[in-house]
């Protein structure tokens, strides 16, 4: 995830728009964050769908293939590469 001090910056960012405007430097900072915040947002959400093992109520492995065939790449749940 974004470090607390980017975080922090965007909120600031957005309670100054709210309140008196942003100055065209400041929208571009505020573009920048934004940007970075949701790539590390994506980063993280692509990462736990990869890690993830789906079971059935039966105990069996309901994994879909696509996500099997990552895991293997990546050596995850004991799959074999």
């Amino acid at each position: 995830m974004l470090e607390k001090k980017k975080l922090d910056r965007i909120n600031e960012l957005v309670r100054k728009e709210r309140s008196e405007g942003l100055s065209q430097e400041e929208k571009d900072e505020q573009k920048s964050l934004r940007e970075e915040y949701i790539q590390a947002f994506r980063s993280g959400m692509k990462n736990q769908i990869e890690g993830m093992k789906v079971v059935d109520p039966d105990g069996n492995d309901v994994t879909p293939d696509k996500v099997k065939e990552i895991q293997k790449e990546k050596g995850l749940h004991g799959r074999d590469k």
